[in-house]
């Protein structure tokens, strides 16, 4: 029989410590600090922000207040919250970010893929967002840039993160630039 110990840990799903059963694991593998329960096991946290991705990238950004995932391979990050169009829950997407002029620019890229991103239909439902930036957390309303605007946003962003032009190339959508202004 293989010993076991128990793990006080914060889980994705228990905002307050639980006490976890784990086998014995001897000697901790690099990056295994920060250890986290997935699917009944415990799996490491990524070693580097820079490998943080969905769902674990936001989990760690707002357990650190952003002092981790905010700056995520060149770039900065914010957490923007959309409420479900269908189911009504809140939905948290981690996505690149710039300011300019007090309001935060963020693009709906998918990676180029033929239909928008769902955080970008529940917003188009719902306008009234919520955006974490670093520890800060504060209602926003969305709207989409059209036009002119438009056009020298996604400049401004494709400066960020250069790939979006690629994703561009990749889809027949025109790619939405959104505009988050404080509430």
């Amino acid at each position: 029989m293989t010993p076991r110990h128990s793990l006080a840990c914060v889980t994705a799903t228990h905002r307050t410590p639980v006490e976890i059963a784990v086998p014995a694991l001897g000697r901790m593998a690099p990056g295994a600090f920060g250890a986290r329960e997935r699917r009944g096991r415990l799996e490491p946290m990524a070693g580097s922000d820079d490998d943080l991705f969905l769902d674990e990238h936001v989990r760690v950004y707002r357990e650190t207040g952003g002092q981790r995932g905010y700056h995520w391979r060149g770039t900065t990050i914010l957490l923007l919250g959309t409420t479900g169009r269908r189911s009504g829950e809140e939905r948290t997407t981690p996505l690149i970010h710039r300011v300019e002029d007090g309001r935060y620019i963020v693009v709906a890229s998918k990676g180029g893929a033929p239909d928008d991103p769902a955080w970008f239909k529940n917003l188009s439902a719902d306008p009234a967002v919520t955006v974490q930036v670093l520890d800060e957390v504060f209602p926003a309303r969305a709207s989409v840039a059209e036009g002119a605007e438009r056009e020298r946003l996604w400049s401004l962003m494709a400066e960020v993160w250069p790939a979006y032009e690629e994703y561009q190339q990749r889809t027949e959508r025109q790619i939405p630039v959104v505009i988050l202004e404080r509430s």
